[in-house]
């Protein structure tokens, strides 16, 4: 029997978000949509609906035209969900900037989308992004030619705007660009059609069972595609309400508004419920009214998952599988699962979607119980990387399938048990950290003479960085200074939490490095092996 199955046939939704929209809103029109717990600002759908038309005009009014590209740097609010659907019925793609970016990777992301405007705050508790930005944009000629900020005269009189909506936007139109390495290298732009999102977010309400009665507590960020499509699409295809605990990631904040708003649904990352569970008054949080949810982003250990089933009362919580260039979700357990496929698998493929494992050397379908490569195929693959042909073609082959990096085994009956990643990335509490972007990063750093990133095993965040540097000839260093360069120009979560100073590396008789050595030999003087040895789902 080989290694691969195909989902279900269920029909596809020929709609783009924006038409999603208006449906949803048509059903469910004095059903809540959002309540931003942080803001004490609520809407229902019929109001979401009127919000998103106005940002559209807005939009128009800056010469925003479909096909155009706006940017949105924010931790979440109630107005990012409002450009999200603004952007759509625009017909314009919507380029998600990670809030943790500082200038370095903000230039980038800037010169790389060709974003014409710009959606963001001045400042927050974590970054002023105004000076940010000024940084950033120095000396550069880019196509962005608005900037506006939430907290200024500027949005309320874009939403006051006299505009139009585009006559036409087409399904297989860009809706959203979000940036990931993909392969190797600098990060990569994502192109993520209406298509992709509004039918990923179907087959993800039908697994959840939601329904229009439904209330999703998502502590996740809306920049990422968890927070992008299995959020808001996933309530949008249904009439969920979704409820926003805070601007970012807050334990207490999130099972408060579990309790306040009554949820029945908890999304989140492994890391995110252990730190929930470890609140000294966890046990005083009635959360009784959740029945389902979702832990994906990291491997989940097995443990972990047992005590949110049972102490969270999240009886019908399920997992999920995939990476942006697969919408993102390609393969998910139900919602009436058994907790052991629940346990220890990532589902089976997702409605109207193949996938396959494949050998790593020749490409050949593999004997179930054998592991390869993970390959999906259908609505969920990207439309591609955004300006990167080539970088495309490595990825999604001749035939449609695309080959996710990731290794795993198929089971019999269908589920997949994940085994780890043929790609070199690093996952630290569920953001994806490719090493070679903070290696050559850290290559500008003037006593830096070669550089090796690594994750290793972290207890709390699943992985964490660690960088081994070989100076320049009679340079010397600190870890501190190391890392004291690195902030404010790459996001915190990139920056090394362990630093080793050495003369040389592991190597092939090639002169390839060998990582995989770098890697165990800090496991081992670490004293980490129980935590590299955990048990996961």
């Amino acid at each position: 029997m080989l290694s691969y199955t195909r989902g279900p046939s269920r029909p596809l939704l020929e709609l783009t978000i924006g038409d999603l929209l208006h449906r949803t809103a048509d059903r469910f029109p004095d059903r809540l949509a959002v309540a931003s717990c942080h803001q004490s600002r609520r809407l229902t759908w019929a109001e979401l609906s009127d919000e998103a038309d106005r940002v559209a005009r807005g939009l128009w009014s800056l010469g925003i035209r479909r096909g155009d590209r706006v940017g949105l740097w924010s931790t979440n609010c109630i107005e990012w969900l409002m450009m999200h659907m603004g952007c759509a019925r625009a017909g314009a793609a919507l380029v998600n900037v990670n809030p943790a970016y500082r200038s370095h990777e903000l230039q980038y992301t800037l010169k790389k989308s060709r974003m014409k405007a710009l959606f963001l705050w001045h400042k927050d508790r974590h970054a002023d992004y105004e000076e940010i930005l000024g940084r950033a944009r120095h000396g550069l000629d880019l196509e962005l030619e608005h900037t506006v900020y939430f907290d200024s005269p500027e949005w309320p009189a874009l939403l006051d705007a006299p505009g139009q909506l585009p006559a036409h936007v087409a399904v297989d139109d860009v809706a959203n660009i979000q940036y990931t390495s993909g392969t190797t290298g600098l990060p990569k732009g994502v192109m993520l059609t209406h298509h992709n999102i509004v039918n990923d977010g179907q087959f993800l309400a039908q697994g959840f069972h939601y329904t229009e009665v439904d209330k999703i507590v998502m502590p996740m960020p809306f920049f990422h595609c968890y927070g992008c499509v299995i959020g808001t699409m996933s309530a949008l295809n249904s009439g969920a309400a979704l409820i926003l605990p805070n601007w970012t990631f807050e334990a207490r904040t999130t099972l408060k508004a579990v309790q306040e708003e009554q949820g029945t649904s908890l999304y989140g990352v492994p890391t995110m419920y252990v730190a929930e569970m470890a609140l000294p008054d966890f046990k005083s949080f009635n959360l009784t009214s959740l029945r389902t949810g979702m832990m994906s982003g990291a491997p989940c250990p097995i443990e972990l998952m047992n005590r949110v089933l049972d102490e969270m009362h999240c009886k019908e919580l399920i997992i999920a599988y995939g990476q942006t260039e697969t919408s993102p979700v390609c393969t998910l357990s139900d919602a009436g699962d058994s907790i052991e496929v629940r346990v220890n698998t990532v589902g089976r493929a997702m409605a109207q979607t193949e996938i396959r494992i494949v050998s790593t050397t020749t490409g050949e379908t593999l004997p179930t119980g054998e592991q390869g490569e993970v390959c999906a195929r259908g609505f969920v693959v990207m439309k591609g990387y955004d300006g990167d042909p080539e970088g495309t073609a490595k990825v999604i082959h001749a035939d449609g399938w695309l080959h996710t990096g990731d290794l795993g085994v198929m089971r019999p009956d269908g589920c997949i048990h994940l085994t780890g990643r043929s790609r070199d990335v690093i996952i630290r509490g569920g953001e994806n950290i490719y090493p070679r972007e903070v290696e050559e990063f850290l290559y500008t750093h003037p006593k830096v003479g070669e550089v090796q990133i690594v994750g290793i095993p972290d207890a709390r965040l699943g992985e964490v960085v660690a960088a081994w540097v070989r100076l320049e000839p009679g340079a010397e260093a600190t870890e501190a200074e190391i890392r004291e360069w690195c902030q404010g120009q790459i996001a915190y979560y990139k920056i090394p939490a362990h630093i080793r100073f050495v003369d040389s590396f592991p190597t092939t008789l090639s002169g390839k490095i060998q990582k995989y050595k770098i890697r165990d030999f800090e496991i081992e003087v670490r004293g980490l092996q129980h935590v590299a040895n955990e048990a996961t789902a």
